[in-house]
């Protein structure tokens, strides 16, 4: 991924926080005429336009002509041949005659072979490309898996921003609020100067907060916009909201045993299904290695003419007969077989199979590893999201008791009774809780998406 583990979202989520009920609400009207992108549309775009992605399909292109070359090895090879020499001197003739002249030789031929029995070399390595050719899609396949998880993670990122600037905004509308309210107190005496003092500094400070949060929302749209190659649109670029106020009980159904999960991903996983390509591919090329222990039989077969032309030394009868006579007279028909046995090569053949054998069980431990790997990923996906359950279950709590707390600190406070210090106090730990809260929702939503996504189900909200 380019800027988040997807597995290890807490820390995409560290630092963020937000309330979801208050998202949206003070978004700009100029968002209205905007595009709104949803999840679903976002992966299906960056599937489309991702370079990387694009270049991974040259690769499986380049698998295919692998294949389609190791399927036409079994046509003939035909080639021809055409050669013009002067000589000068003593020079043979067509019938064999070696005389003392000058003379030209233009000489045709054409000649063809073509296996008859190679050992199952052919046979053997057009189905290892094949399997080569099916690794190549599975690996294209996982490479759309790792896209679509990198843009969620943008598309979260984007939401936890909004949340953090909806809070920041949520602040300064109550401190606004507490302002106009310090300024009645001041005037009818119940409380100091100072303390309007205190509470436009804080108002400042939030703002800046604020301002800072709005950033970076725009730096998040960028992100995303970005990944999907549309950094050079002028136009306007937004995300969908989704709702999500059943989400966390919707999603309860997603939290499955890790063993029920893996038992059914490593089945159409398509990083465990290019490493059994990978390992069938190599079991194949064993066998071609083995094929040059065998004898070669090839078929043989060609045709040969020539002109002959002497510059002086010929009268009356051998005189240069004409290029049709000759090319008729002169040719030459041939077909025949040629059998190699393999006797002694050093040693070559035996430690090419032996190689052979030391990929396949090379293959076989990555294959093992892979599986390994993606059981370990679904355990910590599991893990986490009942740990973002338990959360979410606690911050829920949590933010009644802050949000109580706030409203007894914020009569208090408009009553004169407490100062600017308890009441900032009060509602920065309510909007702690929070925070706390869409953390934990969040966390949870991804990371039951996530076991989705290793059951085979699609990523969306």
């Amino acid at each position: 991924m380019k800027r988040y583990d997807c597995i290890n979202i807490k820390a995409l989520l560290r630092g963020l926080s937000g309330g979801v009920a208050f998202m949206l609400v003070f978004l700009s009207p100029l968002q209205a005429q905007t595009k709104l992108w949803t999840l679903e549309e976002c992966i299906w775009y960056a599937i489309d336009h991702n370079i990387d992605l694009k270049q991974q399909e040259q690769q499986q292109e380049l698998s295919e002509i692998a294949v389609n070359t190791s399927k036409n090895s079994w046509l003939p090879n035909l080639n021809a041949s055409v050669g013009q020499n002067f000589s000068f001197g003593r020079i043979q003739s067509a019938d064999g005659t070696i005389s003392s002249r000058n003379g030209a030789n233009t000489s045709f031929g054409a000649q063809i072979q073509m296996p008859v029995f190679d050992g199952l070399r052919i046979a053997n390595d057009l189905s290892a490309k094949r399997f080569n050719l099916q690794a190549s899609m599975a690996s294209l396949e996982k490479a759309k898996e790792d896209l679509a998880i990198n843009i969620t993670s943008y598309y979260v990122q984007i939401l936890y921003n909004k949340e953090i600037l909806n809070i920041a905004q949520l602040q300064v509308e109550l401190t606004a609020g507490q302002v106009l309210r310090t300024e009645a107190l001041v005037n009818a005496g119940k409380a100091p100067l100072s303390q309007l003092y205190d509470i436009k500094a804080q108002l400042a400070k939030e703002e800046v907060s604020m301002t800072e949060a709005r950033n970076n929302v725009n730096l998040a749209l960028l992100d995303l916009k970005q990944s999907l190659e549309l950094e050079r649109e002028s136009t306007g670029f937004e995300i969908e909201t989704p709702q999500l106020d059943d989400v966390v009980e919707a999603s309860m159904g997603s939290i499955l045993p890790p063993e029920n999960i893996y038992n059914h991903a490593v089945v159409f996983k398509p990083q465990i299904k290019e490493q059994a390509y990978l390992l069938e591919s190599q079991k194949k090329q064993l066998k071609v290695a083995q094929a040059d222990y065998f004898p070669q039989l090839n078929l043989n077969a060609g045709y040969s003419s020539g002109y002959y032309h002497f510059y002086s030394g010929l009268v009356g009868s051998e005189a240069n007969r004409s290029f049709g006579k000759q090319f008729s007279d002169n040719s030459q028909e041939m077909i025949g077989v040629t059998l190699s046995i393999p006797v002694f090569n050093r040693f070559q053949v035996r430690n090419n199979v032996r190689s052979a054998r030391v990929n396949i069980v090379n293959r076989e431990l990555l294959m093992e590893n892979s599986k390994k790997v993606l059981y370990k990923e679904i355990q910590q996906a599991y893990f986490n999201a009942i740990a973002a359950q338990e959360k979410y279950v606690s911050s829920e709590k949590s933010v009644l008791a802050s949000k109580e707390a706030f409203s007894y600190a914020e009569e208090r406070y408009a009553a004169g009774k407490s100062t600017v210090f308890e009441y900032n106090e009060s509602k920065t730990k309510y909007a702690q809780s929070l925070s706390e809260q869409a953390q934990s929702k969040y966390d949870f939503i991804f990371r039951t998406k996530i076991l989705d996504f290793y059951n085979g189900m699609p990523i969306m909200f």
